[in-house]
């Protein structure tokens, strides 16, 4: 039962960003909601929509240059407008009746303090714990999020989890000392499909036992059917539709409304010709990372990353990889382009690679080419687009003029449907599905053969995703590109591979064409991921 009076109210909130001596942007535009004990409230809407502003005004963390927030602007919490409120007061709220998971773990996580410390930082800092009781408590949180393997590695530090383990870790942060909201700001992108569905039976359950408020900021519609109450739609700033979720969802009254409903990523890849060449092949590739304890560092054990793992790809061809996070997708991907060490043979275009090093396989760099996850965290917010894309050129095509440069890049952006006319702005002032696409033009450039997308779709909306899927499958065919396509979403890898390899542990455990792998998987393991994909897609349907 919902109490009758909001624990979080929000009226008429107005932000601007001023982004000039004359310029401003006005980026949330007199937003009205309201919040309950025990409800889960979703907002939902394209990047760039106001979603992630509105709920960083809620604990007053705005950068500098925002102004607050219209003059009949109220964001009322238990009573109390925390517009305004110093950072004494908020400190008291932030992290300890308010809890949110941030977009981006890599960027929120401190990489310089271990898990350990960053979990316990909450409880000591925001709470009333001694080191001893925070200590313990550290355990507690790291096997309610599912991290129980991490117990023995509590001196990790975020650059040595995977994507998936520190979304969780920044779960177990923001739940640490049961807050009375939490805020989540796509809290399982990062994640796999079957820890996806653990953590939001996690949040559940937590919601239940303490009555606990959720504003769940997410792209993915599918997750707001399951999980919310009420959900609000913004669009440029506004709320353009709210309403109880299943009604909106079954009615939805506003065209922008109908449009997000309807996105999601379609069709298959074109059939790969039989005499295709093979572009990249592997066979019984390792990648361990040792486990050092005591003074002396010594190496007690290893991870086994990847484990022998053994695979080819063709001109044409997608091979998707999938598989729990920590499964070793990933490092794969890296391996497979040099980027670390590796034991096994690794060939390009019937060139074995795996032994060369120095100029030899700089050379080669331009016929391997990665997209990574985080298109903010991989593009420097020095450059602007255009430096960005040519950067690749300078170094593999020096004998270029600048003016050559130029047109290279003006036509990359045309493939990649971006107006040429913005490659002098900087990566913050393009959307993530744009920086995505700007991330997937400076790999194209240098007219590679393979390409290794690394969950190029996980951090954009369901729209978006399925342009950049449509943009994808375009590029292969046009230049018979081979794809590694690495993702935790198994209805983009249905849309864009052609064959798939299931990973668990490091290993292989179940292989074969995507249409029979799809419809009639053989492991349980396997049957496992179907089932937690697919059974929130047929919820939402």
């Amino acid at each position: 039962m919902l109490q009758a009076s909001p624990i979080l109210a929000i009226k008429n909130l107005d932000i601007t960003f001023r982004t000039g001596k004359d310029r401003n942007f006005h980026a949330v535009k007199g937003v009205n909601l309201e919040l309950r004990k025990g409800e889960t409230l979703a907002l939902v809407g394209e990047s760039g929509s106001g979603k992630s502003v509105t709920a960083l005004s809620i604990i007053q963390l705005l950068p500098k240059n925002s102004t607050l927030y219209g003059e009949t602007s109220a964001i009322t919490f238990d009573g109390v407008n925390v517009i305004g409120k110093g950072e004494s007061v908020m400190r008291t709220i932030r992290g300890t009746r308010i809890g949110m998971i941030f977009q981006e773990p890599m960027t929120a996580l401190n990489p310089l303090h271990t898990i350990e410390r960053q979990i316990a930082e909450m409880l000591t800092v925001h709470g009333s714990m001694n080191t001893a009781q925070a200590k313990q408590r550290v355990l507690e949180l790291l096997d309610l999020v599912g991290l129980t393997r991490l117990k023995t590695r509590l001196n990790a530090y975020p650059h040595q989890l995977s994507g998936g383990q520190r979304q969780r870790v920044m779960i177990a942060m923001a739940l640490a000392n049961n807050p009375d909201i939490l805020i989540a700001d796509e809290p399982t992108t990062a994640l796999d499909v079957t820890v996806q569905a653990q953590i939001l039976e996690l949040m559940k359950s937590i919601q239940e036992k303490l009555g606990m408020a959720i504003l769940l900021i997410t792209h993915d519609l599918t997750i707001v059917r399951k999980m919310s109450d009420r959900v609000a739609v913004m669009q440029h700033g506004q709320i353009v539709e709210q309403g109880q979720t299943e009604h909106v969802f079954s009615a939805p009254t506003h065209a922008y409304t109908q449009k997000l409903l309807a996105a999601q990523p379609k069709g298959t890849p074109r059939p790969v010709a039989p005499t295709a060449p093979v572009i990249v092949s592997a066979d019984n590739i390792k990648v361990y990372f040792p486990i050092k304890k005591g003074l002396l560092g010594r190496t007690v054990d290893n991870v086994r990353a990847v484990d022998g793992v053994s695979l080819k790809v063709r001109a044409g061809e997608t091979l998707g990889i999938v598989g729990e996070s920590g499964s070793g997708k990933s490092t794969l991907g890296f391996a497979l382009l040099r980027l670390i060490a590796s034991q096994g043979s690794i060939t390009l275009d019937g060139k074995t690679i795996s032994g060369i090093g120095g100029n030899e396989l700089r050379k080669l760099r331009s016929d391997m080419q990665i997209v990574f996850q985080d298109p903010y965290g991989s593009l420097s917010p020095r450059m602007s687009a255009s430096e960005i894309i040519a950067e690749g050129l300078k170094i593999h095509k020096p004998h270029l003029t600048d003016a050559q440069r130029d047109e290279i890049v003006i036509a990359a952006l045309h493939d990649v449907q971006l107006d040429p006319e913005t490659r002098h702005r900087y990566p913050h002032e393009f959307s993530g599905g744009q920086r995505q696409r700007i991330a997937i033009a400076r790999a194209l450039v240098l007219e590679p053969k393979f390409l290794v997308l690394d969950e190029p779709t996980s951090a954009l909306d369901m729209s978006v995703q399925a342009e950049v899927v449509d943009l994808l499958r375009n590029l292969q065919e046009k230049r018979n590109l081979a794809y590694l396509f690495i993702s935790h979403d198994l209805r983009v890898v249905k849309a864009l591979a052609h064959h798939v390899l299931v990973l668990k542990d490091g290993q292989v455990i179940e292989e074969g064409p995507a249409d029979a792998l799809f419809s009639a998987p053989k492991t349980d393991y396997t049957r496992a991921l179907m089932a937690a994909a697919f059974e929130i897609t047929a919820k939402a349907a």
